[in-house]
């Protein structure tokens, strides 16, 4: 795993201030993402799988983790998250919201916990042929973290084809812009939760997100999802 600290977070502040996202290039190296594909199968580790289509979110599957969560999870969680809160305070600063975020992960876990939000939302997603996630944002309760992650476990274009991440931002007052992705193996994607703020002639204004994945052409498509925020269930 790439040391946090060694990647370059003035020009990941930027990214995200200006785009929304930003992509941090081989964070894992292949072992530890062929490690974490192995262990898709190894029921000890989630708390609950989700069939896509049950729900009309998509067609594919994917998995909670438990609480403790994987040494390498907990690793990049405890590790990003205070590169992010201060950009998370700038945000909600530009828009006139009030709840700052904790400079460390464990103490906006126990706001989380005094919401009622005590499931962890990190999970694993898999998709074969046809797999595909409808646009969506992942809030589980009042309290979340405008910034979240994913990490791309395989190669496309080689173990699948097809598969893009996409997201769209909703300007006010305008048509929504879509925004095409594929990251590679051990890749990792940082992006906006639910919305964040923009500049315009009159001040900063809000910005809505989404994302999801286009229809798999064929192969299997694994990613890690890690959210810094609790479920309420």
């Amino acid at each position: 795993m790439t040391t946090i600290e060694n990647l370059d977070w003035a020009s990941i502040r930027e990214n995200l201030h200006q785009r929304g996202y930003a992509q941090l290039n081989q964070l894992l190296n292949p072992e530890e993402c062929d490690n974490l594909i192995a262990e898709y199968a190894n029921p000890a580790h989630y708390r609950k799988t989700i069939v896509m289509e049950r729900y009309r979110f998509g067609l594919g599957e994917y998995k909670y983790f438990s609480y403790p969560l994987p040494s390498i999870i907990q690793r990049l969680r405890e590790s990003i998250y205070p590169k992010l809160a201060p950009i998370a305070n700038q945000w909600m600063n530009a828009l006139s919201k009030e709840n700052p975020y904790p400079a460390h992960l464990e103490d906006f876990q126990e706001l989380c916990k005094a919401e009622g939000q005590t499931k962890p939302t990190v999970l694993i997603l898999k998709y074969g042929q046809g797999g595909h996630n409808t646009l969506h944002q992942d809030l589980y309760g009042e309290l979340f973290f405008p910034i979240q992650m994913v990490l791309f476990l395989n190669e496309p274009d080689e173990d699948y084809t097809g598969g893009e991440f996409v997201m769209t931002e909703q300007i006010p007052r305008a048509q929504s812009k879509a925004i095409v992705l594929k990251p590679r193996k051990g890749d990792a994607l940082l992006f906006t939760t639910n919305f964040r703020p923009v500049k315009g002639s009159k001040g900063y204004y809000r910005v809505n997100m989404k994302h999801g994945v286009s229809e798999v052409h064929g192969g299997q498509r694994y990613t890690l999802g890690i959210i810094f925020h609790d479920a309420l269930s």
